[in-house]
């Protein structure tokens, strides 16, 4: 085989020629060890281009790049070389193939084709985590300095630690789907009926359409790689979700969930009000429980959101306050609050009035600043604390929405703009249509965030109000959440994904809480293993009932994994259909 660099069709030397006599002096025959630089470079070339690129790809590389430059054109291979040295004899047939659309690879290498992508998602991942350290290290001056010091070795990174950990998933799911899908062919064929008479269970599992789905799914075991921190838990619950919404819709499009109507032959439809807001009434509840009584089982950045934008409850230190006394911030005045449940919910007896006596227990010392000038005709401590300057609990929810919604509505106006930018086109032939559209999803997802906030403030005012004091005195706070999740309902039709984000947060902190105070024992690896059985259910899902997928970039995405390449063969299959009933 020819050199990459030297053209297929160029002239052989003769071997008529006559040989050139050595120099008088010189060694006649080199040693054993000097081999032609070509022969050397020959198979590291062939091989260096194998895993770093298709024959498709260069050729698609060569039309758009190559082929505009002379200098380019002149020093590399042609598109016909490439092909030979990447596809060997099979070329001809794979391109023919692959004009015709019957083929993934293109007369590619299986195994070639699997080591190249996790190469590439290695050095994908790399370069994202880099950006990303770049990025929070420049926003984040403080956090960059205190961490300078503290370097670790490049094999113990976190960046390289989670790229080898995503592409070793990759290649190992890919070779063990193939291995199982050969092993059931091998299996199923009639020389292999000795193996299945003698081995009836081992064979049936073995057979199975799903055991090349259920092999793979074990490559998930190299997610513990990467250490065990937030990233994997996130990565391992956000599969699992995925993995229970497509058996959902496997289920529901099977008839399971609603059932049939009467005769068995039509499934009923799925009730206009039932939709993902349903669980954000018990993930609130969870959220606001948590975030009350067990701070470090609450994920941080939904806490930031929800006090950045309650104004109207937690007050700043006003502007001619003391510098030498200490005003009580956010989470001194989370505490207190969850200090009066433990005491069942004192009574506020305002300093004003009574000055000579102990009008607050020391155990709630912290907001003094607080309720020492409160007005004298608030009776609850709780109110005391949230709003201590109007006694009324309902002027001071009309406030917070006074306050908070032009804000967050601004805030969600700019976000949906900004995702609407790639469909420009859209926007210019339907501009109407589009604006009402950003302008919609705005004020809902605003109604929803400022309703969510206020309910889960204002109720904890109201349930000390109306309840007695040694009923519920800790739960309330889940019964406050619950009646903010309620708000919910206004973003049904587009809230999914943040509806499933809150989900998450809440299935995250629910099992810490749980571990923490002992409910169950935390299992070591626990979270690999919850994505090694998510990988299975999708894979099951996949292979049953394709359109349970609804996203067509998940099929395509599966699809790819298994190495079938990314195609949408749900849709597919479903058009080859459609046109052979016509």
């Amino acid at each position: 085989m020819a050199s990459p660099a030297v053209p297929a069709d160029a002239p052989a030397p003769s071997s008529s020629a006559p040989a050139r006599s050595p120099a008088p002096g010189s060694n006649p025959s080199p040693p054993r060890s000097a081999k032609p630089l070509a022969a050397l470079a020959e198979p590291v070339a062939r091989n260096a281009l194998r895993y770093s690129m298709s024959a498709r790809e260069y050729a698609t590389l060569h039309k758009y790049v190559i082929s505009r430059s002379r200098l380019l054109r002149r020093a590399a291979p042609s598109v016909s070389s490439v092909e030979r040295i990447i596809d060997g004899d099979r070329a001809h047939a794979a391109r023919k193939e692959s004009r015709e659309g019957r083929t993934v690879g293109a007369g590619d290498d299986y195994n070639v084709r699997a080591v190249r992508h996790a190469l590439r998602v290695f050095l994908a991942t790399g370069s994202f985590m880099k950006l990303y350290g770049i990025v929070t290290r420049k926003l984040g001056k403080a956090d960059a300095e205190s961490n300078s010091g503290r370097k670790q070795p490049f094999h113990k990174s976190e960046t390289f630690r989670l790229s080898l950990s995503l592409s070793t998933i990759l290649l190992l799911y890919r070779l063990l789907f193939r291995f199982m899908t050969r092993l059931r062919t091998h299996l199923l064929d009639s020389c292999a009926q000795p193996f299945r008479d003698r081995n009836p269970r081992t064979s049936a599992a073995l057979t199975s359409p799903y055991a090349p789905a259920v092999g793979a799914s074990f490559a998930g075991l190299m997610l513990g790689i990467y250490p065990a921190k937030h990233l994997r838990v996130a990565i391992a619950l956000f599969a699992a979700f995925r993995a229970l919404e497509f058996s959902w819709n496997m289920s529901e499009d099977g008839g399971l969930i609603w059932g049939f109507k009467p005769g068995g032959k039509v499934k009923r439809e799925r009730p206009w009000w039932f939709g993902s807001w349903m669980l954000q009434p018990f993930a609130l509840g969870q959220l606001l429980h948590a975030v009350t009584f067990d701070r470090d089982c609450f994920p941080k950045p939904i806490g930031d959101f929800i006090f950045n934008n309650s104004s109207a409850y937690l007050h700043p230190k006003p502007a001619n306050y003391p510098a030498h006394v200490k005003w009580p911030g956010t989470y001194d005045v989370v505490d207190s609050l969850a200090q009066m449940a433990r005491l069942s919910w004192p009574a506020f007896i305002s300093p004003t009035l009574f000055p000579d006596k102990e009008t607050l227990p020391l155990s709630l010392s912290a907001i003094a600043p607080l309720t020492s000038t409160a007005h004298p005709l608030i009776t609850s401590l709780s109110c005391a604390t949230l709003h201590p300057t109007d006694p009324s609990c309902l002027r001071t929810y009309l406030t917070f929405w006074l306050r908070s919604f032009p804000p967050l509505a601004r805030f969600f106006l700019i976000l949906y703009s900004a995702l609407a930018l790639p469909r420009l086109k859209h926007l210019y032939h339907y501009p109407l249509t589009t604006l009402n559209r950003i302008l919609g999803r705005a004020l809902r997802s605003s109604t929803f965030v400022t309703g969510a906030i206020s309910t889960a403030w204002s109720s904890i005012c109201l349930s000390q109000a109306y309840l007695p004091k040694h009923l519920l005195a800790t739960q309330r706070f889940f019964l406050s959440g619950f009646l903010a999740g309620l708000w919910a309902f206004v973003e049904r039709k587009n809230g999914r994904s943040a509806f499933l984000y809150t989900t998450r947060a809440s299935v995250d902190s629910l099992w810490k809480v749980g571990v923490k105070r002992r409910w169950w024992k935390g299992m070591k690896g626990g979270d690999v293993w919850v994505f090694v059985l998510a990988l299975m259910a999708t894979g099951v899902v996949y292979e049953k009932d394709r359109k349970a997928l609804r996203e067509g970039s998940w099929r395509k995405g599966v699809s790819w994994a298994r190495g079938e390449g990314w195609r949408d063969w749900g849709a597919e299959e479903e058009e080859e259909g459609e046109e052979e009933s016509q």
